[in-house]
């Protein structure tokens, strides 16, 4: 299943809801365990209506990457009914054909929490869905920014900075005793803000 992503900064985009993550790494006193709980909603199973009234019918508008070859998954950008905007991916079947094993490894997955991770906030598993929700970044992967920019390389000191926080996620997740990471590269990290 995999850690959803490493996001390397913390402001939200506007129109996000407003989340206080500060940012140890610049300085700034960060959250506890305790307030990072309250700050990410806690894991949840949706219904399967849920997700669809908040991807439009999973719409292909919406539909933010695609991946896979033998077991294609989607990721859809989402608004749930708290208006929270968030990231749907929906799996194949064929991926999780056991739906309490795919629940199961979600929940486990939603527990670790950290302010360098997109946070699992939950899942859904009901007939041939398999769904999982997570924190929205809307600024694109490392890999965007790193080979295919329009008009600037990405700074060494960003790069810099990006490092440190995939290495402060990867620390936590092991920490965690989550060897989530085995399929971590570039196009697996996500911007929340880019400070280019």
């Amino acid at each position: 299943m995999g850690c959803f992503q490493s996001k390397t900064a913390n402001v939200q985009s506007p129109d996000q809801v407003p989340e206080s993550k500060p940012d140890p790494g610049d300085g700034e006193q960060g959250l506890g365990q305790q307030d990072q709980e309250q700050v990410v909603p806690a894991f949840k199973e949706f219904e399967l209506t849920e997700l669809r009234a908040a991807t439009n019918g999973f719409s292909s508008e919406l539909i933010v990457s695609e991946s896979g070859e033998k077991a294609p998954n989607v990721v859809y950008r989402g608004k749930l009914r708290s208006n929270k905007v968030v990231a749907i991916k929906r799996f194949s079947k064929l991926s999780w054909p056991d739906p309490q094993q795919f629940v199961a490894e979600a929940a486990g997955v939603g527990k670790v929490r950290h302010n360098r991770l997109v946070n699992l906030i939950g899942c859904c598993a009901e007939g041939d869905e398999r769904l999982l929700v997570a924190e929205y970044m809307p600024n694109d992967t490392l890999s965007k920014h790193l080979f295919h920019w329009d008009k600037q390389p990405l700074p060494w000191e960003m790069r810099v900075r990006v490092a440190y926080h995939i290495a402060q996620a990867l620390e936590h997740c092991n920490a965690e005793n989550r060897k989530i990471y085995h399929d971590l590269n570039a196009y697996r990290v996500l911007f929340d803000e880019v400070h280019v």
